[in-house]
């Protein structure tokens, strides 16, 4: 029997739980008409089977129609998802995995555009600012009729064979209730007293616990301290939790601090990279002494030293490691089999959630097997024949290719031009908040590393370098340089400097700096991050009608509480047309996409951010010599078959090219243009 204080089992009521490990609860927006069919089920499984105790799925399914699935909710007021929950739980118990499902209305923390187009309902008579979404004051017949839908889902639930509930309590309409920030009511439900402002969730579990039952395991992932001035105070939150644990009705506290209603509060809550890991963790503990209960918590705990000293220290009885399990499934196992040196490492990148709360899926940014499990596998399985095969660039894209192609059992061979590893996400790593994006290199690396991946660094590879070794297979991931062209004009632009060059230090920034920002993604903040806190003078300028749209909310929050105090200013709908010298500085002529207007500005610097040009010169010298020509069936590639395209009978190896080396995207894309290549060669 393990010591691990993470592998002894709990028991919460009649459910023994196998370790001390969860994933909590969290939308990956993977239902299917509201449905969590046949991919939920399989991304749940994947971790179940890797030894995860308790799977609390879905970030908050919905109990009724005015509560519309902004996130891509399931949808847990019809009577049709019962089967598909029972496929769900039978997927997940199949591991030995117990499996619960958050259940919640949004309140005002949604749209009336969206689903039925009713008008949503709060407490509150203040939009949410970060759905803005103006909500109908409830009414006594709204109160009543919802208790009855939050009892009817808990009772489809227990239908569909679910081990337990979990209440959503932290920015949606049950908090917004117990909240004094929102609750505007007068009467039995106003904001008075503790006791009324927590009438509606006690009424809610009330019925709840009537229908399911008392067996049946029930719990509330709640807020006990709003870290806001009016809110709910750390003492006040106590109250609340010694209440809860008085009903008798409740089974487990799942703790959380602060508030969700803007991006800031919501990524203080769930912080990104740079940011503290487990800032709450003592709180939880505080909730745990103070009640006596089964408590469970997840704000970035994303190592398993942090999680283990969670529960060794007493101050959780399980602990969430919900993003770190998008990053690797397979944790518990790797745990069990005293691997956890080969563990994928969460960069706290925040992909997943920031492309949730952008109406997208949840996708990992270095496992683009997540969320795909129905088509990418995590293990990868070992080739029937072996090759050689030859990668050059030694960047996110060409360490994934090798990383695969050596679980495959090929002979791997990479040429690297630098004297490291890491392309682009060495650059960005360069910034101190987004050091941990080099996590995505070093684990690649290390697996690159036991498998006998042979590395040539230094070296600028050509054609004859490649064919020397004789291979059967090509991979080009030469990555990109910084694009220094303007929109539609022909020629690198003269007088301009890449946002690269001031992320790298190559370029000191100097006095007045225009930032121009055509990709919308970091290195534009990065870059004026970094001349702010020199002290110069910034404008973020971008031809859009929102800036940075590729960084979105959470990894936004950062930038802007650092850009706050600085001279820096943002314009929209601007483009930059022309730079030309003008005595000791630059003259930058700006039009707009929407009118004939033009004006110039005197600046000391121009920066641009305009995405990558592909680095493709070995990828055209080697494509004669291929025998597809460089050709990709993409439908054997989505199809998730092997390249067999014959297209030059004297081609001596099959030639492809990845990443940013076809084209300026993201890291995830990189990676996944490796993953689902490779996984068949």
């Amino acid at each position: 029997m393990s010591k691990d204080p993470l592998l002894q089992p709990f028991q919460l009521k009649h459910l023994t739980l196998r370790n001390r490990i969860m994933t909590t609860s969290h939308e990956p927006a993977y239902p299917h008409d509201g449905m969590p069919k046949e991919r939920y089920a399989a991304y749940h499984a994947e971790r179940a089977k890797a030894g995860v105790a308790l799977a609390m799925t879905a970030g908050s399914a919905a109990v009724s129609r005015d509560s519309p699935p902004v996130f891509n909710n399931i949808l847990a007021y019809k009577d049709e998802v019962v089967p598909w929950i029972q496929n769900l739980t039978d997927a997940v118990h199949e591991h030995g995995c117990a499996v619960m499902i958050q259940l919640t209305h949004l309140g005002r923390r949604t749209s009336w555009n969206k689903g039925d187009w009713l008008p949503s309902v709060s407490s509150s008579k203040h939009r949410e600012p970060a759905h803005h979404a103006f909500p109908k004051l409830i009414e006594d017949w709204d109160i009543d009729r919802i208790i009855t839908d939050f009892a009817d889902a808990a009772e489809r639930m227990q239908a569909g064979g679910m081990d337990g509930i979990e209440l959503q309590v932290y920015g949606h309409l049950l908090d917004q209730f117990w909240s004094p920030l929102t609750n505007d009511l007068v009467g039995p439900y106003g904001a008075d007293t503790l006791e009324n402002r927590m009438r509606f969730p006690m009424d809610v579990l009330a019925a709840i616990r009537k229908r399911v039952g008392a067996e049946f395991i029930v719990g509330l992932r709640y807020t006990a301290d709003e870290a806001q001035k009016g809110g709910i105070t750390p003492e006040e939150g106590l109250e609340i939790s010694k209440r809860l644990a008085d009903t008798g009705q409740v089974d487990f506290l799942n703790v959380i601090k602060g508030r969700i209603h803007t991006d800031p509060a919501m990524t203080d809550v769930i912080p990104v990279q740079g940011m503290k890991s487990a800032p709450h963790l003592d709180f939880a503990g505080e909730v745990r002494r103070a009640t006596g209960m089964p408590t469970f918590h997840a704000a970035r705990i994303p190592d398993v030293a942090s999680a283990r000293h969670a529960v060794q220290a007493g101050l959780l009885d399980m602990v969430g490691m919900t993003r770190a399990h998008m990053a690797d499934p397979h944790i518990v196992r790797k745990i069990i089999e005293g691997r956890e040196e080969d563990i994928r490492p969460c960069v706290g990148a925040t992909y997943c959630l920031d492309r949730i709360y952008q109406a997208g899926e949840a996708l990992c940014t270095h496992n683009a097997a997540t969320g795909r499990e129905l088509t990418m596998p995590h293990d990868i399985p070992v080739a029937a024949i072996k090759k050689k095969v030859v990668i050059v660039g030694a960047g996110p894209a060409g360490l994934e290719a090798a990383r695969v192609a050596a679980e495959r059992g090929h002979d791997v061979s990479v040429f690297e031009a630098a004297a490291q590893p890491g392309g682009q996400v060495l650059l960005t790593s360069q910034s101190p908040r987004r050091r941990e994006m080099i996590g995505i290199i070093d684990w690649r690396m290390a697996q690159c590393a036991a498998r006998d991946v042979t590395f040539h660094f230094n070296t600028w590879a050509e054609a004859g370098d490649v064919m020397a070794l004789h291979p059967d297979v090509v991979i080009v991931a030469t990555g990109g340089v910084p694009n220094l062209e303007l929109f539609e004009k022909r020629g690198e632009q003269a007088h301009i400097v890449s946002a690269w060059d001031i992320i790298s230090g190559d370029v000191k920034p100097a006095g007045k700096v225009l930032i121009y920002d055509e990709s919308g993604d970091h290195p534009a903040l990065q870059a004026a991050e970094i001349a702010a806190n020199a002290g110069a003078s910034v404008e973020i300028m971008t031809p859009d009608r929102t800036f940075s749209p590729d960084v979105m909310a959470m990894n936004l929050v950062p930038y802007m509480r650092s850009l706050q105090n600085k001279d820096v200013t943002f314009t929209l709908t601007r483009r930059l047309t022309g730079v030309a010298r003008s005595g000791n500085t630059l003259r930058a002529t700006i039009g707009t996409d929407y009118s004939d207007h033009t004006y110039g500005i005197e600046v000391d610097q121009v920066v641009v951010n305009y995405g990558t040009m592909p680095l493709d010169e070995l990828y055209f010298d080697l494509k004669p010599a291929s025998s597809n020509l460089g050709e990709v069936d993409y439908a054997a590639l989505t199809a998730g078959a092997s390249q067999t395209l014959q297209r030059n009978e004297a081609g001596m190896f099959q030639l492809f090219r990845i990443g940013d080396a076809v084209s300026a995207r993201n890291t995830h894309a990189a990676i996944y243009d490796a993953l689902r290549l490779l996984k068949d060669i």
